[in-house]
């Protein structure tokens, strides 16, 4: 993984619309979904900010799909950590650390671009031993995929923006960075960096930013004009994935789209905001379980001692002790016919999305007959700058 990183400049022509999404992370209904909910057409420009593969059900499809793109319409498509361990391990002799590859397809098995290679290949990939077969199989049978994953640029440069996966410290010296460096880039937010360009990144799920509140949607700070925009679609039950739409203008407002695949329903009642919540993100989610129910349970927040009920079902038990999935006590302000993401249903609650904002609704739900799915469209930004 020491190599520089390989960075593209181009200019981009006016007057045409230019999408930028990340972390696909092989959902190809997600990736479908969310181009279809911006209208993409045939002169819009795509910019996919890495991590177009793993941890989906479909990293071979959105792969292909790409590939497919790529060849009737103008998409870059930049490299992200997932796509770089992917290829790294086509293109190296990783066998030397057979203990990293067996947790590796232990964790995603079929969910692994490179076990769905090896099966379009013909070779079932099950231990390390297996893999020079596979490298040797997908370079004589599956060359182009092969060669566009190769060929993956790691940062994307314009007169006006900079596009990285994980977030780079500077505008200068940029083909001097170790690539590795740039695409794994964790809570680039809070590392104080500015821009002159906007830098637009992934890899980061945006809600892990906010200790309070979970919003999935595209987080901007204006001021040192950084946009992050993973959504978390793949990784959290209730994620989305983003296209952030460039202003027509330097200087002007940013619109986004969003898809998250969440079954539909309308508020029938209304509800007001919390004033106090907490939104426990990953990383920071230690828990004592105070008193386990079969939906809820009554647990202490550890980092802040806060208490709170969370769905059972998202506890997790380890060796080191109580964890949950992503979980929060907000309360969404709602209105009546508002239009809710239903992420789960209880008997007298419901965990729902608004505006890519995750929380808490007692009210009565209506539901959406004939929308198995949420497609939420913004007309511009508002985010404020990120809480830590």
């Amino acid at each position: 993984m020491d190599r520089k990183a390989n960075v593209v400049r181009v200019q981009l022509p006016q007057g045409r619309r230019v999408l930028a999404v990340s972390d696909i992370h092989g959902s190809l209904e997600f990736f479908k979904g969310l181009l279809d909910a911006a209208g993409y057409a045939g002169d819009d420009i795509l910019v996919l900010v890495g991590d177009l593969v793993e941890k989906g059900p479909d990293s071979l499809g959105v792969l292909r799909y790409v590939m497919e793109l790529s060849r009737r319409r103008t998409v870059y498509a930049l490299r992200g950590n997932c796509d770089d361990l992917v290829t790294q391990l086509l293109q190296r002799q990783w066998e030397s650390a057979p203990p990293f590859f067996r947790h590796y397809l232990k964790m995603w098995k079929d969910r692994s671009l490179l076990v769905q290679l090896g099966r379009a290949a013909g070779v079932e990939l099950r231990e390390p031993e297996d893999l020079p077969r596979l490298r040797r199989a997908v370079r004589e049978r599956l060359t182009e995929e092969y060669a566009f994953l190769c060929g993956m640029p790691d940062i994307l440069v314009t007169p006006d923006y900079l596009f990285v996966h994980g977030g780079v410290p500077g505008e200068e010296g940029l083909e001097e960075l170790n690539a590795h460096g740039c695409l794994k880039n964790d809570d680039f937010l809070s590392q104080g960096y500015a821009f002159r360009r906007w830098c637009i990144v992934g890899h980061w799920p945006v809600t892990l930013y906010d200790p309070r509140i979970p919003s999935a949607s595209p987080l901007l700070e204006r001021r040192r004009r950084i946009a992050s925009i993973d959504g978390g679609c793949v990784l959290k039950l209730d994620g989305q994935l983003n296209a952030l739409v460039l202003p027509e203008e330097p200087g002007g407002d940013f619109s986004w789209y969003s898809y998250d695949g969440l079954p539909a329903a309308a508020a029938l009642d209304r509800q007001a905001a919390s004033t106090d919540s907490v939104n426990i993100r990953w990383g920071r989610s230690a828990l004592e379980v105070l008193e386990q129910g079969p939906l809820l349970s009554r647990c202490r927040h550890l980092e802040t001692g806060r208490e709170l009920e969370i769905l059972t079902e998202f506890l997790r038990r380890g060796k080191d002790g109580v964890h949950c999935e992503d979980s929060t006590d907000y309360r969404l302000p709602v209105e009546p016919g508002d239009r809710l993401s239903v992420v789960r249903r209880l008997p007298d609650r419901a965990l729902v999305k608004k505006d890519g904002v995750t929380g808490w609704y007692f009210g009565r739900l209506e539901e959406r007959s004939g929308q198995p799915s949420a497609v939420q469209s913004r007309s511009r930004s508002s985010q404020p700058a990120c809480k830590k």
